[in-house]
């Protein structure tokens, strides 16, 4: 079956498996990190709590049918072992069946990681690890080619990736429209980088074709991925240079690294990879092929639904269609905030609670606090509590379900909570009360930055969170 197979996609193909294996190590190893205090058994929003009232049909996961933190930090450690060794290319010494469920074992995982995340996991690009994840599973190991049906899939992902990102900001803001987004973006994204204050000021101008070239790189160019190569390549290479350039410009955990993953599978190597390996070139056993064949057939029947929404007015972003995850929408940045508010949370030992007492900030790891820090790069690791933190500044309905536990965390010295941050201004015992209020940040000047060394200017908006006891909350340090 010469169809069937691409065998001078082979290091193409290559490179995909083994970037994208990155990818799931750094996912699982963030869950193994940072679960306790987001979602364990005595975590903000327990995942034992929030199974009693989900159907399994919903939200499919192994820990629907049992949990306890044990099991779930030895889920993400078995899924980062697996993540690592497909990276060290295990999966190609291997034969074809076993290769699929060294595949199928970290996707299954993470899909019942996510589907008991809340809002904690409620991102894009745990969706689109999913999808990929699942794609990567039948696209075969170095002793067949690579499936061509499985190299149009991704293509297929990734034109929903930039186009469905495109027309969400051309209905959304009209900033998009006007070529302004940029002049705000890069100071009010979730979490600037440690060149995003540059990026910020460079002249409008710049800013302008920036955003033109957006349009450019997310409307015009994904379709050139259907064409024949070398232009589909061209394209493909467009849209790493431009994954590369928002990498440069800030944090957005692995989104864009795993675009640039995708992309790479679409580019033709055929003149740096020489001729295929001679097992790359044998033909694919019949049952790969039926069952290559039929998980097309499945995934072209449920792009109805992004297909739809692609096209509808009111198009939504970063959806899934279903609880696996197979097929979803994608979209980012419909709406471009144009001032930056944060919420800054402080404590104090002070048994009353004065406005001039010794209250003292919590740093996070990531999101901007002290001005005088310079923002850091974390992605393609993903902090995501500093994430949230974005949001709560936004709307106090988005931190409605973890802000408070949160904050009792923080009453109560809890060591896991603690450990996401950066400082812990109590470092002997925990504060008495904690309060929380949002400031207005903007970028310093190039003038305000040599002369006092601040890369942010705050200014106090309004009380968030009242001065708040331990007493006056329902938690207690589990025994």
């Amino acid at each position: 079956m010469d169809w069937f197979t691409a065998p001078d996609s082979w290091l193409g193909r290559l490179i995909f498996q083994r970037a994208l294996a990155g990818v799931y190590l750094l996912a699982f190893v963030g869950a193994a990190l940072q679960f306790r205090a987001l979602i364990g058994t005595h975590g903000m929003l327990p995942v034992p709590r929030h199974v009693r009232h989900v159907p399994f049909r919903r939200a499919p996961s192994l820990f629907q049918l049992r949990y306890s933190d044990r099991l779930f930090a030895g889920c993400a450690w078995t899924g980062a072992v697996f993540a690592a060794a497909l990276a060290a290319g295990v999966g190609d010494l291997v034969p074809l069946g076993a290769a699929m469920a060294m595949w199928a074992v970290p996707w299954l995982l993470y899909l019942s990681i996510v589907n008991v995340g809340q809002t904690w996991y409620a991102f894009g690009w745990e969706s689109l690890l999913l999808e990929v994840g699942f794609l990567a599973v039948f696209l075969g190991n170095a002793r067949i080619g690579p499936p061509v049906l499985v190299l149009w899939l991704l293509r297929w992902v990734l034109f929903r990736v930039e186009f469905g990102a495109g027309l969400i900001k051309m209905r959304g803001d009209p900033c998009w429209r006007e070529l302004t987004c940029l002049y705000h973006h890069h100071e009010t994204q979730p979490m600037p980088g440690p060149l995003s204050w540059f990026f910020h000021h460079l002249p409008k101008p710049l800013h302008r074709v920036e955003c033109a070239a957006n349009h450019v790189t997310q409307l015009v160019v994904p379709v050139l991925l259907f064409t024949p190569q070398p232009v589909a390549s061209y394209a493909a290479a467009i849209i790493v240079a431009t994954q590369a350039w928002l990498v440069l410009s800030g944090n957005f955990a692995w989104l864009n690294w795993i675009t640039i993953t995708i992309a790479l599978s679409a580019i033709d190597f055929t003149g740096l990879a020489g001729p295929p390996p001679a097992a790359a070139s044998r033909g694919a056993p019949l049952w790969f092929v039926v069952l290559v064949c039929a998980v097309s057939a499945l995934v072209l029947w449920l792009s109805r639904h992004p297909v739809a929404n692609m096209a509808s007015r009111r198009q939504a972003m970063n959806r899934s269609f279903d609880s696996l995850h197979l097929v979803n929408t994608y979209g980012a940045f419909g709406t471009v905030s144009r001032v930056r508010d944060e919420v800054v949370v402080e404590g104090t030992a002070d048994l009353v609670p004065r406005e001039d007492g010794d209250w003292r900030a919590y740093e996070f790891r990531g999101k901007p606090g002290a001005p005088g820090r310079m923002p850091r790069q974390f992605a393609p690791y993903h902090l995501r509590l500093d994430w949230l933190m974005w949001f709560a500044a936004l709307s106090p309905g988005y931190a409605r379900d973890w802000f408070g536990p949160f904050v009792e965390r923080l009453l109560a010295g809890d060591r896991d909570t603690l450990r996401l941050l950066r400082h812990n201004p109590f470092p002997d015992a925990p504060p008495v009360h904690v309060r929380a209020r949002v400031y207005r940040y903007r970028f310093t000047t190039w003038r305000e930055l040599r002369e006092t060394g601040a890369w942010w200017h705050r200014t106090l908006l309004r009380e968030y969170l009242p001065p708040t006891r331990l007493a006056e909350t329902s938690w207690s340090e589990p025994e």
